[in-house]
């Protein structure tokens, strides 16, 4: 890369932690995107897709600005962030239809980490903390755990899928 491009390259690595970093957390930023991530770019030049080596880490939606994670970012986060932060816990009956990418519904969600509002990207877990899949909330945390019907949180990618 010529002194250009590697400058490109840096200040699009300093956007995207500044968004991982609002939207996750702080340290959320460094955890997902290390200093070797690449970019895909859009025909815009704006950030579409953050990969290492070949792997999906995130992907830029371009009518919010915020992040949709792939199955790679979610266990980065997944490791960095503390129980509860960011999770839905499933149920054990429902754990391995959700592995496979499965709609998480809320009769079978046991635990919601409280913070979470409807469109938040979230990590789901088993009862062991295990990663299950990542997805979008449809309902905030406290729908999620009064109702007994529902979506409760639309499933991206799971870990088997």
């Amino acid at each position: 890369m010529n002194k250009m491009e590697e400058k490109d390259r840096i200040i699009l690595l300093k956007k995207a932690r500044i968004i991982a970093e609002f939207q996750f957390g702080k340290g959320a930023g460094e955890i997902l995107f290390p200093d070797n991530v690449e970019f895909v770019l859009s025909r815009t030049r704006r950030i579409a897709q953050i990969k290492e080596q070949e792997k999906r880490i995130a992907t830029l939606r371009s009518y919010d600005g915020l992040f949709t994670l792939g199955i790679e970012g979610a266990e980065r986060l997944h490791q960095f962030l503390k129980y509860p932060r960011l999770r839905v816990v499933m149920n054990e009956e429902s754990s391995e239809f959700v592995r496979k990418g499965e709609t998480v519904f809320c009769k079978h969600a046991i635990d919601v980490d409280p913070a979470i509002r409807a469109y938040d990207e979230v990590i789901v877990v088993d009862e062991t903390d295990s990663l299950l899949a990542t997805g979008k909330a449809m309902l905030a945390a406290e729908e999620i755990k009064i109702f007994n019907h529902g979506v409760a949180v639309k499933i991206r990618h799971g870990v088997e899928n």
